[in-house]
């Protein structure tokens, strides 16, 4: 099966640059966006050897995994643009609900009323508590002030990486038997319902509703990195900028725009990594 668009992608108008192997579909977008282009545009590939992730960090795509960006030209703030990540996990959690369903997986957790996948501060998809997915946002900007937003999915088809710190999984290692084609596919119409929703920004207030309900450790103990500070206490919400909102040990709500949270043992140690 061949990488395509879903049909409403498709008729709003979207392009497709597919490749049997790229180093990065984020850079090769990036690259296209200082060449001119400006989307939309989807750029894929399930087999992605020179990706990277948050902080430069390796993301390892061996074939069989999906790899996918979407370039967008839009008039709106670098920190407006940053909220497209909450739009990303929330069509991805729809790509992979989709697939799950057609596959016959029980998605409640057994009926016990929890998602299977679930949305992690800043940019994670998690799948039974495991890293299945992680979102990368970088952007150029236009000489118009309009800013290209390159938005990169990289998702564990087939295989998951040996050796992290933290629990990982892929689709095959869950029982669902989805290839990244099919996957692209859910995904390309998913995006394009959140990201109507989400309008440039203005219908932010809703698609933060929708995150926050598949969030996971809403409640719980958390500890976050960012840098050499350390912000310990209750995960309490997103406020109204996406950022992420917790209660110390002194009742203070505190948000933090950027960081690595940690849940677990690393909450109650503040050792770990996730």
């Amino acid at each position: 099966m061949a990488f395509a668009l879903g049909p409403a992608a498709c008729a709003a108008g979207f392009g497709l640059a597919a490749f049997d192997a790229i180093g990065s579909t984020n850079a090769e977008g990036l690259a296209r966006a200082r060449a001119g282009e400006r989307g939309p545009l989807w750029l894929v590939t399930a087999h992605q050897f020179a990706g990277h992730g948050r902080r430069g960090r390796r993301w390892e795509g061996p074939p069989g995994n999906l790899a996918a960006t979407v370039l967008r030209t839009l008039a709106v703030s670098p920190s407006v643009a940053a909220t497209l990540g909450f739009v990303a996990g929330l069509a991805l959690a729809d790509a992979l609900e989709a697939v799950g369903a057609k596959a016959d997986v029980i998605l409640d957790g057994g009926g016990q009323g929890v998602r299977r996948f679930a949305l992690k501060w800043p940019n994670d998809v998690l799948a039974d508590g495991a890293k299945l997915a992680g979102i990368l946002l970088e952007t150029v900007a236009q000489p118009d002030g309009s800013l290209a937003i390159a938005v990169g999915i990289g998702v564990n088809v087939a295989a998951a990486p040996e050796g992290l710190p933290y629990p990982v999984t892929s689709l095959a290692r869950l029982g669902l038997a989805v290839d990244a084609e099919t996957l692209f596919l859910h995904l390309t119409d998913a995006w394009l319902a959140r990201e109507s929703e989400w309008d440039e920004g203005r219908g932010l207030p809703a698609t933060r509703e929708q995150w926050l309900a598949r969030c996971m450790g809403i409640g719980q103990r958390v500890v976050v990195r960012t840098g050499d500070r350390v912000t310990r206490g209750i995960l309490t919400t997103l406020d109204d900028e996406g950022r992420l909102v917790i209660e110390d040990e002194q009742g203070r709500a505190i948000a933090i725009s950027a960081g690595e949270v940690h849940f677990g043992v690393a909450a109650t140690e503040g050792e770990g990594s996730a």
